[in-house]
């Protein structure tokens, strides 16, 4: 990417025209949505294309992206799609966003017979659905969950018990991971004298999207194992006389469905002080 403009920036200038920590700058870099500067000798130089995008991402971060999910559109956007023609949706819209509930959504999301108006207040008291001038909202994802749910024939009841119970969950690992914050980062920026507010926001941001990384894979690994003791109770266990089609085109979600290796036991605490004693050298030579 080339500036228009020709104007350069160090780090410290670039966060301050963007009103970010520089550690955020290159937190960003790390996580793969900002961009590369242009470097003479040991000099980073930072134009307003960099700026452009610090905009673009703190855009989208409001609107409940995640940073590993800006840096699929950013890379995307390079590529020549807009923003609006990779998400399929407008500029502004995210996934947190509020939008409107009408009859037709309901009649997708509840089958036919089964809207209740104690199932709209149930919903409503869980937080899932909020009245707006006569009218009921939702976020975004939750709209487009409902719709992946209902399609594979979820009750509404159902659902809404998971809900409670995650929301539950979800509150309690907040809480965890706000309490480490507390505890450990905010005696040191309390403790300053300049005004924090842009260092706790960065640190809140990070702290965040750290939360929702481990959240999100330790769900996953959680589901993975579910599956293997659902298909264990069920027979669907590839073996010596069942091969079912799925095993040569299988999904990471079912890894381990089909590589027996990676459902294997750690090995004791002395093979482990083998495998650190040698080092990276012996898998290298091996390979």
């Amino acid at each position: 990417m080339s500036s228009p403009s020709g104007e350069q920036f160090t780090v410290d200038e670039l966060a301050a025209r963007a009103g970010l920590p520089s550690s955020t700058i290159r937190m960003y870099q790390t996580k793969g949505v900002l961009h590369p500067p242009r470097r003479q000798g040991r000099v980073a130089h930072y134009d307003d294309t960099h700026l452009e995008r610090l905009t673009l991402v703190q855009r989208l971060q409001s609107r409940g992206f995640s940073l590993p999910a800006i840096a699929e559109l950013v890379a995307a956007r390079e590529k020549g799609a807009s923003v609006a023609a990779v998400l399929g949706v407008g500029d502004a819209e995210g996934p947190d966003d509020w939008v409107r509930i009408r009859v037709r959504d309901i009649s997708r999301l509840v089958p036919l017979g089964d809207v209740r108006p104690r199932l709209l207040r149930r919903a409503a008291q869980l937080g899932l659905v909020r009245w707006r001038h006569g009218w009921p909202h939702c976020r975004r994802w939750a709209l487009e969950a409902g719709n992946r749910l209902t399609g594979i024939g979820l009750p509404s009841d159902d659902v809404l018990d998971k809900f409670e119970l995650l929301r539950a969950e979800t509150g309690r690992i907040a809480a965890e991971f706000v309490e480490i914050f507390e505890r450990k980062l905010w005696p040191q920026l309390a403790a300053g004298d300049d005004d924090q507010l842009d260092r706790v926001r960065a640190l809140l941001v990070e702290l965040t999207y750290t939360a929702e990384t481990v959240v999100i894979g330790t769900l996953r690994e959680s589901v993975r194992e579910a599956a293997e003791a659902f298909a264990g109770r069920h027979g669907l266990l590839p073996g010596a006389d069942f091969r079912p089609a799925w095993v040569d085109e299988a999904v990471p979600i079912a890894e381990r469905l089909v590589d027996p290796e990676l459902a294997a036991e750690a090995p004791d605490e002395p093979a482990i002080r083998r495998f650190l004693d040698r080092g990276d050298e012996h898998d290298e030579a091996r390979a």
